[in-house]
């Protein structure tokens, strides 16, 4: 043992100058092994799981709804309810968001009252993550200011125009005026409609100046003058007045609710009132195809709506859509406001989705992955939505037209799908 020690003392300074440096050069070697098959660089970069935050504990996410689950709007509000929650129940069933977090849904009836949807938010601001439907141009005007302040995402189930350049809005769809402008251009040019005198019906209120807009711009477009214009305001049950104001025009374009619609229609029936009725999405309820009612719609009116007609099984989303209904909700009647809604909780896991992948859910998380969210497709169920900055946003431009018909699903029959007329497609937005 003592001679081991004098010959290593002898010998220590060279040998050990040559361990060090094989040390180092294998370090070296490894360092580059490391960094060549990008392990260490991507798990450095990759986002960890979110934090709890508003409306997130950790395991939830929980979402707001403000929408008429009473009142006349309810034929709309109730529907749109349940297409939202069979499709996040969908997604529960397969692990949550991202495979891993929950989502549950917190209801609010609004009535349709914009000074009660501003009582419903301020009462669930602070315990939701986001809100997948708010219900009501009325009612996302009221709640825009706050939704600003608060830097809260709302899914409006409104089609105003002015929505699609708003930060803390996530719109789906064509807006209302591109449906008139489509719903006009195709009476003029695919219908027989050249020549014919063209007048509106709508209600006093934002979403009927929206409706009106575009039957204005279609007329700028087409070259023709707008007839007769009349208006109602909520409440109205005496048409009488409007019906009389309208004689004479071979198509009227009306932007009313459906209990309006039943009403408007329901006095012109009486009066064998001959015109071609074009309605906006929210005109039409399920409801008319069994009511006494049907016959005249099923002669005089169209619907100008998105998608496709309930159960068509050309459709990629609409066949997912009957598979989640199937399971979740077997006994749901076909309905066009189920269909958005079911889109709507689409858009918004879409967002949630990107949150959770840049390692987010708060309010900045949340606004940050739909600024980078890019085109969703909607698998058919509506046209595509491009999103990102607000400015850089293109809604779909195409819409269906839909006619009557008692036999169908739903009442509807597609009778000319995707229409994009000319005028739509160069139409600039506000």
């Amino acid at each position: 043992m003592e001679g081991q020690r004098n010959g290593q003392r002898g010998v220590t300074p060279r040998r050990t100058r040559r361990v060090l440096a094989l040390a180092s050069a294998l370090a070296l070697a490894l360092a580059g092994c490391g960094s060549g098959n990008g392990n260490d660089s991507s798990d450095t970069n990759k986002p960890g799981a979110p934090k709890p935050a508003t409306g997130f504990d950790g395991k939830t996410i929980k979402l707001g709804v403000i929408t008429p689950l009473t009142g006349p709007a309810a034929v709309i509000g109730n529907p749109l309810t349940a297409g939202n929650q069979v499709y996040f129940d969908a997604v529960n069933a397969k692990g949550g968001i991202a495979g891993k977090y929950k989502v549950q849904l917190v209801q609010r009836d609004s009535r349709y009252d914009a000074s009660a949807a501003v009582q419903a938010y301020a009462g669930m601001k602070d315990s939701v993550s986001m809100f997948v439907q708010v219900l009501g141009t009325h009612v996302v005007q009221a709640l825009l200011p706050q939704l600003r302040t608060d830097n809260v995402l709302a899914a409006p189930a409104s089609l105003d125009a002015a929505w699609v350049r708003e930060r803390n809005l996530l719109p789906i769809g064509p807006t209302y005026s591109i449906e008139a402008i489509n719903g006009v251009s195709y009476f003029v040019t695919e219908a027989g409609g050249r020549g014919a005198k063209i007048c509106a019906l709508y209600a006093d209120n934002p979403y009927g100046e929206s409706g009106l807009a575009g039957v204005k711009e279609a007329a700028a477009k087409l070259g023709f003058q707008l007839g007769a214009t009349a208006t109602f305001n909520t409440g109205d049950t005496d048409f009488t007045a409007q019906l009389g104001r309208l004689q004479g025009c071979q198509a009227v374009f009306l932007t009313a609710l459906p209990n309006e619609t039943a009403a408007i229609l329901g006095t012109a029936a009486r009066a064998r009132f001959k015109t071609r009725w074009l309605g906006s999405s929210p005109t039409w309820t399920t409801a008319f195809a069994s009511s006494p009612l049907a016959p005249y719609l099923t002669q005089a009116f169209w619907l100008v709506s998105f998608g496709t007609t309930w159960g068509d099984k050309s459709n990629p989303g609409m066949r997912q859509m009957m598979a989640d209904v199937q399971q979740f909700k077997p006994h749901q009647r076909p309905d066009i406001y189920f269909t958005f809604g079911y889109a709507q909780a689409l858009a918004a896991a879409a967002v949630l989705e990107k949150a959770v992948a840049q390692g987010s859910l708060s309010r900045d998380g949340i606004a940050n992955a739909l600024k980078n969210l890019g085109t969703l497709s909607f698998n058919g169920l509506m046209g595509p939505y491009q999103y990102g900055e607000p400015a850089d946003r293109k809604p779909p431009r195409a819409s269906t037209i839909f006619v009557v018909d008692v036999k169908a699903p739903g009442g509807l029959r597609v009778r000319q799908a995707d229409y994009e007329s000319a005028a739509a497609r160069d139409y600039k937005l506000p």
